[in-house]
């Protein structure tokens, strides 16, 4: 799966900025560029969606349905998802939700983010740590032009971000295509957290610790994107919102 968001609309942490692709003789690529790249890549099942300048998403449907290492894609009232892994509590979460049990986990991300966005009681990262299986998901409002990124806990599912050369936010999957379109800008999306365009990055495995960025070295001794991780000596002041207002839409 490949998501690649303008600078205007996300703001990559500038830690995932390498000085060495400044200076390296292979640049960051540019959006139409990863794009035409995860195509010839993909040449009988690829599928993408541009949204102006702004984003596009794009995606590959998994070969065997039934795996658990499966890609969803769904968009419904201008919110859209690429949903990887599965959920082992699909049918008790859409029951939840009030959802069709038929419905799959790209179909319930968008749901439970429309529900919590417009009504929604309950902070994300409760919502998130509901969440049993393993799973990643980006969700793009194209309507509110809010982004919402999220990677479970366990590890069995990887998710890598990184920078293209015009600033804009690359997602994928796949560490090779993430290698190639943002040079040494990139590093592994934290597992257990969550990424929104407005408030940023946090755990939500720990939603009241702070973020910290630490230095990647890669094999050949040049620095990388940097990791994040959660800082266990901090502490947020401020506590979650748990009001009205607290939903995906806002993202905590």
């Amino acid at each position: 799966m490949l998501a690649v968001f303008n600078k205007g609309l996300v703001n990559p942490p500038e830690e995932l900025r390498s000085p060495a692709s400044l200076g390296s003789s292979k640049k960051p690529k540019l959006p139409q560029e990863i794009l035409n790249d995860f195509s010839s890549s993909h040449p009988t099942n690829a599928f993408s969606v541009c949204f102006g300048d702004a984003a596009l998403l794009a995606y590959s449907p998994s070969q065997n349905s039934h795996s658990k290492s499966q890609r969803l894609f769904c968009g419904y009232n201008d919110v859209h998802c690429i949903f990887l892994g599965s959920l082992n509590n699909l049918c008790s979460l859409n029951k939840q939700y009030g959802l069709s049990k038929g419905g799959d986990e790209a179909v319930f991300a968008i749901e439970a983010y429309r529900t919590l966005r417009d009504r929604g009681p309950y902070p994300a990262h409760q919502v998130l740590k509901d969440l049993d299986g393993d799973f990643g998901f980006v969700i793009y409002d194209a309507k509110a032009q809010n982004v919402f990124v999220a990677l479970g806990a366990n590890e069995r599912v990887r998710l890598y971000w990184g920078i293209a050369g015009d600033g804009s936010a690359v997602i994928s999957d796949n560490l090779a295509a993430i290698k190639e379109s943002c040079a040494k800008s990139f590093a592994p999306f934290p597992t257990g957290c969550m990424f929104h365009s407005e408030e940023g990055l946090m755990s939500f495995e720990h939603p009241r610790r702070k973020m910290k960025a630490m230095p990647r070295i890669d094999s050949e001794g040049v620095m990388c994107g940097a990791n994040f991780k959660v800082d266990v000596q901090s502490k947020i002041t401020n506590m979650p919102r748990v009001g009205s207002e607290a939903n995906w839409a806002l993202g905590s």
